[in-house]
């Protein structure tokens, strides 16, 4: 009998001791679970981040944290890729889903803000930065007056960003296949923001004129 008791406690003890290891080691765990996760993520975005427009991929390196997270959630949640009409989107829901709980999207984006930012080359062509500049007025009540975003307002930042994902963007606010879930309340927002540009030249004005901004 004694040495049962003895046995058991040992093994309750043993098995305290692990959970406070593995406690202790949460933090580099962490990191590399995000790490291990972005190797899907990866295949799209490239393993720095930078995106791919062969894959409807943009760059995503340096990404506030919030802001990966909170899309990884409209996607998971059905915010975001539901549309028949948002291929890229519809293909990028999956992937959120395969992220089995909210701490795999919480590694996974701390992982993509650690990543060192990019600054993707302007591929659009015929955009008036002029033009764009005054239609920006708007555009910096949320994104800020030099595009680098603003976590109050939910805003990611503009500047250094994917040009041709931008106008893709818009152009789905502007017609309703993003921010059209009346949940989505800056979408929502993003979405009358957007139908202020009255067609695709002004929206490619207002991209040149933030792909003048320093990165």
């Amino acid at each position: 009998m004694a040495m049962a008791a003895t046995k058991n406690r040992a093994g309750r003890l043993a098995v305290l001791l692990a959970a406070v290891l593995l406690v202790a080691g949460g933090t580099t765990s962490a990191k590399e679970r995000g790490a291990e996760l972005y190797s899907l993520c990866s295949q799209c975005h490239g393993a720095a981040g930078a995106g791919n427009p062969a894959t409807l991929a943009p760059s995503i390196a340096g990404l506030p944290e919030w802001y990966v997270e909170g899309q990884l959630q409209k996607f998971r949640g059905g915010l975001r890729g539901t549309h028949f009409d948002d291929i890229a989107g519809m293909r990028m829901r999956p992937m959120a889903l395969w992220l089995r709980s909210d701490d795999d999207v919480k590694a996974v984006a701390a992982y993509v803000a650690s990543l060192p930012r990019t600054a993707p080359a302007a591929t659009l062509e015929g955009g008036n930065a002029a033009k764009g500049d005054a239609l920006f007025v708007v555009c910096k009540t949320c994104h800020g007056a030099d595009a680098a975003g603003n976590p109050q307002m939910f805003a990611p930042p503009l500047r250094g960003a994917t040009d041709w994902y931008l106008l893709k963007q818009l152009k789905k606010f502007k017609g309703g296949v993003r921010g059209f879930n009346p949940t989505d309340q800056n979408g929502i927002v993003m979405a009358g923001m957007a139908k202020t540009l009255p067609d695709e030249q002004a929206m490619k004005d207002v991209i040149a004129y933030i792909m003048t901004l320093p990165k």
